[in-house]
Formats: C-alpha cells, structure tokens, sequence
C-alpha cells in the first residue's frame, strides 16, 4: 500500500491497483500497515516461544524417559538380586517373568520357561497344581516342599509359596517365590538324629551298671560250670550258645557305650595314607573278608596330613569298610580312598575320606536312617557302627554324604576339616 502511495510500483513497472481506483486514507493506510507489522511479530514472537517450550518439552520427555528406563532397571536389579527364585504367571498359570536366582535354583533359562506352564516347569504334584485354579486355596498364602530334579540333572528338596498377583489392569495372575532348602533339610534331619542320639546317650551310664556287670558275671560262671560239670553233648552247645550269646550281647554294650560315652581325644597330626594302608592289611586278613572280595587303596603319592585321633579315624574307616564287605555277599570291590580338597568359594581346607563298595546298595527312602542306632540291615551287625561313625564325624565339625544305587554299590565320603576342632559334650 505504501508503495502505491510512493508511486514506487510505477517506477518499477509494477501496478498494484486497477485503473480507476482510488486509494485510502493515508491515515487508514498507516493503521492497516501497522496491524500487520504487529501481526508479524507477534506471531514471530509465539512462534520461537512454542519453539522454546517445545525443546524443553523434549528434553523434560527424554530425561523422564531416562529416568523410567534407570527405575526398570533398578528394579530388575532388585529382583535378580534377591536370593529367591520368582516368577510371575497369567490368569492361565503361563509364566510371565523368571528372576535370575530361579534360573539357578531350576537349571532352566528364563527365555525357555517364557510361556510354558509353571506347574510344568516347577514339576508341582497334582494336587498343588490343581490348588492353583482356585483363588481361595492360593490367597491362604500355604508353604509347600516338593522334591525336584533340576534341568541341570540335580535332585533338591525345593520350597515355595504362590499369592495372587494383583495388576491395575485388572488381570489377575500368580506370583511364586521358591527356595532350595536341600541343605536346611538336611541340618533339620542332623538335628533330629542328633537329639534322638542325646536322648540314647543320657541311657548309656545306665545300661552299662545294670546289664554289663551282671552279663559277666553270668558269663564267668557258666564258664565255670561249663569246666567243672559232666555235661551230655547237648548240654555243652547249650552252653556254648549263651556263651557266645553273652559276648555277642558284650560286644554291643562295648559298640553302645563307645558311642554314646564323651570321649577323649588324642589329637596328633598323622598321614591317611599310612591308616588306610593299615585299616586295608587287617581287612584282609579278617573274618568280614570272604572270597571274591577284593580291597583296593587309592590315595594320592604326596602326604595326606591330617591332625585327628588316630583311633577314632581308624574306627571311622573300619565300621564304614565292614558295612562295605558285608553288602557284598557276591564278592566284589572295596575301595578306601582318601585325598585334601582346598576348597573354593571360602570353604576352608579340608580331608575327604572315601569308602566304595560294589554291593547291594541302599534304597532312596532309606539313606535319612542309616545313621540311626541299631538301624542294622545284616545279620552279623549291632546296629551302632554308622551312628559311631555319624558321632565322631560330627564331634569334629565334619559332614557326611551317602550316594547308592541300589544293585550297584554305595559310595560314603566323609570331610573333615584339615585342623581338628573338636566338640566335646
């Protein structure tokens, strides 16, 4: 408008109004410029304004981002930390989620248990996993201990509770949260025995006043007797029966109180290879060794030393070898072995003491009462050799692990720690 005024179209050949019409009021034309210019700059002024929030905008958005992403990803921390196994399921039981201490504890990956059904990949009995289609059985929050064979070939005892898993969707799901209490339940049983073996112990004193004395009194008399006396054939087997029977019924007082008596100790550092080799010349030459039997020693060439009571080391082998012989009726092959393992992951230096036989073997249900007193399964035992063995291993801080196949043999290692730190009571 300012140019048509000015006449600056005309002079560049430019005509901005047909002929003929007239223009504004300059006065009009001044205010109608103006308007526009303001125009222009307030929406100049809007427009880096927008710009500017706009920017913040993204930056608030990628820094909440960032945040949300650090939020997961502590919480995903927290949760792989924990030192349960947890997994969360659909309405349909399928799992969702699998922390990491659950891919220790099962032996499966969480990208291969993704989708499957828990009770499949837990290996829940029937009767729990029927339990987990009803909302009023999970809500009571019950604890449930299942044997389980892991993907990694390891059978645990394995502990775990299901709640319900309540989401703002509203789709509802479970949550479990498990344990491998193998090692809880094997100190549950130790404890048991251990009080059951105090209790046998406290009739020790007892059981030596009242049936010993007389016992060899008897036997002193009919031996007596059994000299002085004109006896038929018949009356002298009956004698020697309840002599025999007397040391037999001796022999066991002796193996009862050498268990249940405290005792003392006589600690020397000495070699193992040097006992076994020892344990393995008076096995040989025994009355437990019969034919086909075969004993072999397998120690390392270098010193296995050890600081223990000799007698007490040679009791342990001798009543874990004779138990070995006796389960092979057939023949077969002993092996005493013994070896220093230095132990990994903190656990101290320890000596490992193995007996193996090629007998009968144990069944599963029966390894928790092997250490049981006169718990005996032959003809010719008391019944109080492996609860000797469970008592002297346990008054040294040691452990005890059984593995059999039943028709195949039995394998027991003992591990005590290389300096002896005995237990007395």
């Amino acid at each position: 408008m300012l140019t048509q005024y000015f006449n600056l179209g005309g002079m560049l050949g430019l005509t901005w109004l047909p002929q003929g019409t007239s223009l504004p009021a300059p006065r009009m034309a001044v205010y109608t410029s103006g308007y526009y210019v303001f125009l222009f700059f307030a929406i100049a002024f809007l427009s880096g304004s927008l710009a500017d929030r706009l920017q913040h905008a993204g930056m608030r958005l990628e820094r909440a981002s960032t945040e949300i992403a650090d939020l997961q990803a502590f919480n995903q921390h927290v949760i792989d930390s924990l030192t349960s196994g947890l997994a969360t399921t659909d309405q349909e039981g399928r799992i969702l989620t699998f922390n990491r201490t659950a891919e220790t504890i099962t032996g499966h990956s969480a990208h291969s248990v993704i989708g499957r059904r828990i009770e499949e990949v837990l290996d829940l009995p029937p009767n729990v996993a029927a339990d987990l289609n009803q909302p009023q059985a999970v809500g009571r929050g019950r604890r449930i201990e299942t044997s389980y064979h892991t993907g990694d070939d390891r059978q645990i005892e394995l502990g775990f509770t299901a709640a319900i898993l309540h989401t703002p969707g509203g789709k509802d799901g479970l949550l479990f949260s498990f344990q491998d209490v193998t090692d809880f339940k094997r100190l549950e049983r130790d404890s048991r025995l251990r009080q059951r073996l105090a209790a046998v112990g406290e009739m020790a004193a007892g059981i030596a006043h009242e049936i010993r004395n007389p016992l060899a009194s008897m036997s002193g008399s009919i031996q007596i007797l059994r000299q002085e006396l004109p006896l038929s054939e018949e009356q002298a087997q009956l004698m020697d029966i309840v002599l025999r029977e007397s040391e037999r019924l001796n022999d066991t007082i002796r193996s009862f109180l050498a268990y249940a008596r405290p005792q003392r100790f006589s600690i020397a550092r000495l070699d193992l290879r040097r006992v076994l080799n020892d344990a393995a010349l008076l096995l040989r030459n025994s009355a437990e060794v019969e034919e086909g039997h075969l004993i072999d020693v397998m120690v390392p060439t270098t010193e296995v030393a050890f600081e223990a009571d000799e007698n007490q080391i040679r009791q342990i082998i001798w009543n874990l070898a004779t138990n070995g012989l006796r389960a092979m009726k057939s023949g077969g092959r002993l092996r005493l072995g013994a070896r220093i393992d230095p132990g990994t992951g903190g656990e101290s230096e320890s000596v490992v003491l193995e007996v193996s036989d090629e007998g009968v073997g144990i069944p599963a249900d029966q390894l928790d009462a092997i250490f049981q007193p006169f718990r005996s399964t032959f003809s010719k035992g008391t019944g109080l050799g492996l609860a000797i063995v469970h008592r002297i291993v346990s008054d040294y801080g040691g452990e005890i692990h059984v593995s059999s196949t039943p028709g195949r043999g039995t394998t027991v290692s003992v591990r005590l720690p290389v300096h002896a730190v005995v237990a007395t009571a």
